[in-house]
């Protein structure tokens, strides 16, 4: 056993079950099924006991097996060497992919999601390789790429694009690895994702209304990466969406009906930028990436917005400026052509047949 390798004392409280009723298992039940019985101790008086009621819950093998956490240990504290040696034998191979409650956790995850919740880029690239599924969720719907994300492990996330995870995350789970990129400001995690097809806008994440019962639309922006990149006044996130192609009016592609819009809720990306007091630079660059400023009400553009910040002067006269100038031919023109090649396609500027500096000037440089 490897020097890492040291079982620690829990001293946790009530934990939150968030995402229980998130499970595979109930995705896929019937509505008028009800829930499944749940066996053992009810949750209300497992008190103590309460990893051994989740362990019999959720985890995926016999308790008997489960009850070996050795491998989820190792990836816990990166304990490489333990892995390896485990990893030798059959019985632990077979189990590479096994949701376990581990020694210091509450929710059953595989070893690569826990090493990749630590940042153990080392045993995140040797678990991929000795066969961990990297696009596997835990209860909640979560990915290893996503906790790599959410807790700012850049190696780890590289590691796991390299391997194929979906840069997407998965669509059990609300949230994505760009939308908390852009949140915290992690341009150079942004920018990894975006580098391997990350999609900028929320399009992924939303159904058809094919199931009008199941189905999610977009009913606010506040969902939406632009908006939270804006909302947290991350400049260089902002700019990198817009680049990849994100949608400058509504961050999602194809209709978007406004009317079903939280009441109160800003109506489009630059609504929002005034109303959090972004400064100019995020209006600059609405403007040059082709947003409609006639979506803006002026109503909403008084010296005090209804939001929690006053609508920053600056910006707010450069909106004006523009929305009273005609964009010029030459703008119009990069707007056309970068929409016409499409988001997933603007990687391909570079190797066009035309002038540097017309390529350039399309890629905004």
């Amino acid at each position: 056993m490897g020097p890492k390798l040291i079982h620690l004392q829990q001293s946790l409280s009530v934990p939150v079950l968030v995402g229980l009723l998130d499970s595979e298992d109930l995705k896929k039940r019937d509505p008028g099924e009800g829930l499944p019985e749940l066996t053992g101790a009810p949750l209300f008086s497992a008190g103590r006991n309460l990893k051994e009621w989740l362990r019999e819950q959720f985890c995926d093998h016999p308790l008997e097996h489960c009850e070996d956490t050795r491998l989820h240990d190792a990836a816990y504290v990166g304990d490489l060497q333990t892995l390896r040696s485990l990893l030798q034998e059959e019985s632990y191979r077979s189990r590479i992919n096994e949701k376990s409650v581990w020694c210091c956790g509450w929710l059953p995850c595989t070893p690569l999601r826990i090493a990749a919740t630590a940042g153990h880029g080392n045993c995140v690239d040797f678990l991929i390789r000795k066969g961990a599924e990297v696009d596997l969720v835990d209860v909640k719907g979560q990915t290893a790429l996503y906790v790599a994300v959410v807790n700012g492990h850049l190696e780890s996330t590289q590691i796991l694009l390299e391997a194929g995870a979906d840069p997407n995350g998965s669509r059990h789970h609300r949230s994505t690895p760009v939308y908390h990129a852009s949140r915290v400001g992690r341009a150079d995690i942004l920018k990894a994702l975006i580098r391997y097809g990350a999609d900028v806008d929320v399009n992924h994440h939303l159904t058809p209304d094919i199931q009008p019962r199941f189905s999610r639309r977009l009913t606010s922006l506040v969902v939406c990466p632009l908006y939270i990149s804006a909302a947290y006044h991350n400049l260089q996130c902002f700019r990198l969406l817009l680049l990849a192609g994100a949608n400058p009016d509504f961050n999602c592609n194809g209709p978007v009906n406004t009317q079903g819009f939280y009441r109160g809720s800003p109506g489009c990306v630059m609504d929002a930028v005034l109303r959090h007091g972004c400064e100019a630079a995020f209006v600059s660059l609405l403007v040059e990436f082709g947003a409609n400023l006639n979506l803006v009400k002026w109503e909403s553009l008084g010296p005090e917005s209804r939001g929690r910040r006053k609508v920053d002067p600056e910006a707010l006269q450069v909106f004006k400026e523009a929305r009273s100038v005609p964009r010029t031919l030459l703008c119009l023109c990069r707007v056309a052509v970068r929409r016409a090649l499409g988001k997933y396609r603007l990687h391909l500027i570079p190797s066009l047949p035309l002038p540097d500096p017309i390529k350039k000037f399309l890629l905004h440089e």
